[in-house]
């Protein structure tokens, strides 16, 4: 008992240590003006929230590309994770009032069922978290919340699959990404769980959705998996007939580190929604976190405690340690550690892992710190921007490592400003924590 108490004391002394060196661009800022104080001085989460809502980004307008729509839903899933956590705050209502402007964007775009399996990535279904959340059956002002969730739901059934099953991710044929899982498995598993009132002919309480929400999670895993690193590559070519795939399993040579992000925070979110007695999809999803985050563990760059454009070639010239994944990984390693998904006898994990599981928490603390002092600036008018992030890579490409790392470096991208709020609000969970010991 005493070493347990010890070590949890060292490993908050830790946290509070990386923190506390990272808060002089807060306290530097918070001098400004006094309204500004409250905000940063102690939570990033909530400065970076404001600096987003000041840039009008994560609304949807129809002329912002193919990511317009992810970056509507990766705002939303941000920022309801926000004001769960402060829901007393006064700039939380702000926060809420942006949620549903962002959701009440998107609607008018995701309302025909089969133009959205057709036309859009699967990135569009990220909205439907915040759609479910937002409708109420006593406010006939929600409805169109839920009509676009039913759609999208819908959206579903009509995408185009390859011939195992696999959903198509966008329009290349029988081509599936790991980015997808990010936007498809957390609504999924909501919309299931979420009593239907809708006239879609669709029965929300659907255990083959369960099922096929977790066939695809699966299908990329086997897929995409390399066998000696634990990491997965961006995607793979059912037909494999891609340039780029592998001529035994499809997969593209590469492992990308925000198409891994998408694919760990999936994991780690959907596991949380699902209840104890889902056990048929809790255990493997949880096994595969374990398995996924140790691989991550592993593959941190040691130097700066992040992790680079292409895992799977550290240090290669012209590679670099980029934010957005670097963001998603702290995100998903500090939550799963935080919910217990990686202690020991959690599930039937490997010895050749436990090592890595049990330094996620301090590698991903760490991590946080450089992502804090290498890509955080602070704006003359006091918002934080988010530098660092690369922009859209595609597999309609040639796949190549030249591809990965001279695609174009976008500064505040929301794909990376909105991973960071979700890591900074672990960290500040862990903060309040090790100053309460």
């Amino acid at each position: 008992m005493q070493a347990s108490i010890t070590s949890r004391l060292a490993t908050a002394v830790t946290i509070t240590a990386i923190l506390f060196a990272n808060l002089t661009i807060g306290v530097a800022a918070a001098t400004t003006t006094s309204t500004s104080t409250t905000i940063t001085a102690t939570k990033y989460s909530a400065w970076m929230a404001s600096s987003i809502m000041s840039r009008s980004q994560g609304i949807m307008t129809g002329k912002g590309g193919s990511s317009e729509l992810l970056q509507a839903g990766f705002t939303q899933r941000a920022f309801s994770a926000l004001a769960a956590q402060y829901p007393n705050d006064t700039f939380t209502p702000d926060v809420q009032d942006y949620i549903r402007a962002s959701a009440a964007s998107v609607v008018p775009f995701t309302l025909n069922a089969t133009y959205n399996a057709l036309s859009y990535p699967m990135d569009r279904l990220s909205s439907g978290n915040a759609l479910l959340a937002l409708y109420s059956p006593l406010d006939n002002e929600t409805a169109s919340f839920r009509a676009a969730a039913d759609a999208l739901r819908r959206s579903i059934d009509l995408n185009r699959r390859n011939p195992e099953g696999g959903l198509w991710y966008y329009v290349y044929p029988q081509w599936s990404y790991l980015d997808g899982m990010f936007s498809l498995a957390p609504f999924y598993t909501l919309y299931s769980s979420t009593p239907s009132v809708s006239s879609t002919g669709i029965d929300s309480n659907d255990t083959e959705a369960l099922d096929d929400m977790y066939y695809q999670v699966d299908l990329l895993w086997n897929r995409t998996r390399n066998a000696t690193s634990g990491l997965l590559a961006h995607g793979y070519d059912a037909s494999g007939t891609a340039v780029w795939a592998d001529p035994e399993t499809g997969a593209s040579p590469h492992v990308w580190g925000r198409s891994l992000g998408w694919y760990a925070m999936a994991l780690v979110d959907t596991i949380e929604m699902l209840p104890q007695s889902a056990s048929q999809y809790r255990e493997p999803l949880l096994r595969k976190f374990q398995g996924l985050a140790g691989a991550i563990v592993n593959a941190v760059d040691p130097r700066t405690g992040g992790w680079w454009q292409l895992l799977d070639e550290p240090g290669r010239e012209a590679n670099y340690i980029e934010s957005s994944g670097s963001a998603m990984f702290a995100y998903a390693l500090l939550k799963g550690s935080r919910l217990g998904y990686l202690e020991a006898g959690s599930t039937s994990s490997s010895s050749s892992s436990s090592s890595s599981l049990k330094r996620a928490k301090v590698v991903a603390t760490r991590a946080y710190g450089y992502i804090n002092k290498a890509f955080l600036v602070r704006e003359a008018n006091n918002t934080l921007g988010y530098n660092g992030t690369v922009s859209v890579c595609s597999l309609n490409s040639t796949a190549s490592y030249e591809y990965y790392v001279n695609q174009p470096i976008s500064y505040n991208s929301v794909l990376g400003s909105a991973a960071y709020i979700l890591a900074s609000l672990e960290v500040e969970r862990l903060a309040a924590a090790a100053t309460s010991c």
